[in-house]
C-alpha cells in the first residue's frame, strides 16, 4: 500500500509465503497457544498463525503498520483473536504466552533474547528470526571463533538451536545481511544461580576471551569493583554475626564474621582463587558451563562476589 519501510528501524518484511510456512511448521503451533509476535509488519506471519491458534498478541511500535495489521483482519473472523500492543517491547511487560514467534528488528536481538529467557511464568519455545552471524553466536560452541559471553549466557537458560538460513531476497526491502531462524525452549526449571552473579563474572572473564583469566582478573577496575564487593560482604557478614551474638548473649564471633586485614589485598585474593580452582591459565573462549559455574562457586565461597 504504498509504505516506505523504515530499514534504520528494522523493518524488513518478510515475503516469501515458503518462508513463513516453514517457520510456522518448525513453530508446531496448537490450537490453544497464544502466541506473541514482536514486530509485526505487514502481519504475513500474523495472519497465517491466527488460522491456528487460539490468540497473537503482536507488538509494533510503528503506528503505520498497526493500521495496516488492522486494515488486514478487518472484517474477517480472525479480527477478534489479535491483540495488538502499541509501543516498545523492550519498555513494557511481556504479557501471559506460549510461544513467541517473529521476525526480529535486529537491532533489538540481545536485549530481546534476555528479556525473554528472564521473563516468568516459562513459555514453551521461541522462533525467532536473526542476523545470521548473531544466530551462529547463540548456538557457539567453546573453543570456536564465535563464541563469546552471548552464547554461554544463552545456553546457561536454554536450549537453543539453528534451524534454517533465510537468504536476504525473501524480504522487502532486501537487508544487507543474510538471516537464520533459531528455536530457543527455556531450561524449566532454571539452573540454580544468581545470574546477575553469573553474568558479572562472565562479562569479566570474556573481555578479552583469548587472555588468560589471571591476567584478564589483572585489570585495576576489576580489581576495585571487586575489592569494593568483597568489603560490603565482610560487612554486612559482620553485622548478621554481632546480631547473632546480641541474641546468644555471647560475646565470640559466630562463623559469619569476616575480619579484614590491614594489609589486605584483594588482587592477592582474587589469584589465589583462580590458582586453588585451576583456571588461572584458562582462556574464557575454550570455558563451558560448568567450568564457570565453579569459577563462581570459588570465588562465592571466598566471599567474593560480582553483583
Amino acid at each position: 500500500s504504498g509504505i516506505l519501510f523504515n530499514t534504520g528501524a528494522g523493518q524488513h518484511i518478510l515475503k516469501n509465503p515458503l518462508v513463513v510456512n516453514s517457520i510456522i511448521e518448525k513453530a508446531a503451533l496448537r490450537r490453544t497457544d497464544v502466541i506473541l509476535e514482536v514486530g509485526p509488519g505487514t502481519g504475513n506471519l500474523t495472519v497465517k498463525m491466527l488460522e491456528k491458534v487460539k490468540k497473537v498478541i503482536a507488538c509494533e511500535i510503528d503506528p503505520r503498520l498497526v493500521g495496516e495489521l488492522q486494515k488486514r483482519v478487518q472484517g474477517t473472523c480472525l479480527a477478534n483473536k489479535l491483540e495488538i500492543k502499541v509501543g516498545d517491547v523492550l519498555k513494557t511487560e511481556l504479557p501471559f504466552f506460549d510461544a513467541c514467534v517473529a521476525n526480529l528488528p535486529y537491532q533489538i536481538s540481545s536485549p530481546f533474547v534476555f528479556k525473554l529467557l528472564l521473563h516468568r511464568p516459562f513459555f514453551r519455545c521461541a522462533i525467532l528470526m536473526f542476523q545470521r552471524e548473531f544466530a551462529l553466536r547463540l548456538v557457539a560452541k567453546p573453543g570456536t571463533k564465535l563464541y563469546c559471553r552471548l552464547s554461554i549466557n544463552t545456553q546457561l537458560l536454554a536450549r537453543v538451536d539453528h534451524l534454517m538460513k533465510v537468504g536476504k531476497n525473501n524480504f522487502r526491502p532486501p537487508p544487507k545481511v543474510e538471516s537464520s531462524v533459531v528455536r530457543i525452549e527455556p531450561k524449566n526449571p532454571p539452573p540454580p544461580i544468581n545470574f546477575q552473579e553469573w553474568d558479572g563474572l562472565v562479562r569479566i572473564a570474556f573481555v578479552r576471551k583469548n587472555k588468560t583469566l589471571s591476567a584478564a582478573f589483572k585489570s585495576s577496575a576489576v580489581e576495585q569493583l571487586l575489592d569494593h564487593n568483597y568489603r560490603i560482604h565482610c560487612s554486612l557478614h559482620n553485622t548478621v554475626s554481632s546480631f547473632f551474638n546480641i541474641l546468644n548473649s555471647v560475646s565470640v564471633y559466630c562463623d559469619l564474621h569476616t575480619e579484614i586485614p590491614e594489609n589486605f589485598k584483594i588482587a592477592e585474593k582474587i589469584q589465589a582463587v583462580l590458582k586453588n580452582t585451576g583456571f588461572s591459565d584458562k582462556r574464557a573462549r575454550s570455558m563451558d558451563i560448568d567450568d564457570f559455574i565453579r569459577l563462581l562457586h570459588g570465588f562465592n565461597s571466598e566471599g567474593i562476589h560480582f553483583s
